[in-house]
């Protein structure tokens, strides 16, 4: 307990000596030592078991970091904080929650989505400015020629080519109307393959979560219900049974899409039934915001199906559990 406060205390230091007024040499020494605290240290918040709790202190935290950047504007593990940030508190505590009350409040889950949207652009923002850091004129190289420009990521850059790439996608899901994000679908492509080339394993999978839906959800220009079903495999594999999102996802995007109901239904059971407590602490947050909308989803069955199966679809679900 001692320990705990001590390093609090010199946090909350550390936090007041960073924000004060002032440009001295200190100063930058402090927001650059905050800068490295916070852009590393995220697991309170990815291994919490109260998503309110989350909801209500993320915000705060959020603008902390952006108050650091002013002062530090190049910290490229501030600029990565801020991109994925933005993009989860959007996507847990906007956009869905704009999807739960659609029905009852159609007028707000607009203003939502569209509040959403302006924080998925915000992280947009910050993801390409910590590329530029090391590399300027990056975000222009990028639309130009995606492949040439990502050849020289690294490894070590899969977390931002992720949350880039997520954030760019999520303000397309929600505005396909806007041309200025339609035209660069194939750069949030190539972005995510980058990253899943240089290391598909990382976080225990979730770059194949996005491809699932990528896949899934746009098989009338060019997806692939049979790739989105070999990432679902993937993502399950390298999920260990640990990671709840991969059978949402496909649930949501392959098996409505192909009015499988009992596939549906068996996809989502399964993620209910993985024990959030028990499973790898830093998918803790994140596996109990996919099992809230796994029960959403399992509400709404009789709305999502109405038509009989597609027979060229693939059937997953009689060997979800022999897969294993």
């Amino acid at each position: 307990m001692h320990d705990a406060v001590t390093r609090w205390a010199r946090t909350a230091a550390v936090l007041a000596l960073a924000l004060a007024p002032g440009g001295c040499s200190i100063k930058t020494m402090a927001v650059n030592t905050l800068g490295n605290a916070l852009s590393e240290g995220t697991s309170g918040f990815a291994t919490d078991d109260d998503p309110e709790l989350v909801r209500d202190a993320i915000p705060f935290a959020l603008k902390t970091i952006e108050t650091l950047i002013d002062a530090s504007p190049t910290h490229k593990g501030l600029l990565t904080a801020a991109c994925r940030g933005f993009t989860q508190y959007s996507y847990a505590f906007i956009q869905q929650e704009a999807d739960y009350i659609e029905a009852q409040d159609l007028d707000r889950a607009t203003a939502m989505r569209t509040r959403a949207k302006r924080m998925y652009l915000r992280a947009l923002g910050y993801g390409l400015r910590a590329f530029e850091v090391d590399a300027p004129g990056f975000g222009e190289r990028l639309r130009r020629d995606p492949g040439a420009a990502l050849a020289t990521t690294t490894k070590r850059q899969v977390p931002l080519l992720y949350w880039t790439a997520d954030a760019w996608g999520a303000a397309l899901s929600i505005d396909k109307a806007d041309s200025s994000l339609s035209v660069n679908q194939n750069v949030i492509e190539q972005l995510m393959r980058r990253a899943i080339a240089l290391d598909e394993s990382w976080d225990m999978g979730a770059l194949h979560d996005f491809f699932i839906t990528w896949e899934g959800g746009r098989t009338s220009i060019g997806g692939s219900l049979d790739q989105a079903m070999r990432h679902f495999e993937r993502a399950k594999a390298l999920g260990r049974g640990q990671r709840v999102s991969p059978f949402v996802s496909y649930a949501e995007a392959v098996s409505v899409g192909a009015q499988h109901r009992q596939e549906f239904q068996a996809l989502l059971n399964e993620a209910l039934a993985i024990d959030a407590a028990a499973a790898a602490p830093e998918q803790r947050l994140a596996n109990l915001i996919a099992q809230k909308r796994a029960r959403w989803l399992l509400s709404r069955v009789d709305e999502l199906f109405v038509e009989q199966p597609r027979p060229d679809a693939p059937v997953l679900w009689p060997l979800i559990r022999d897969r294993d």
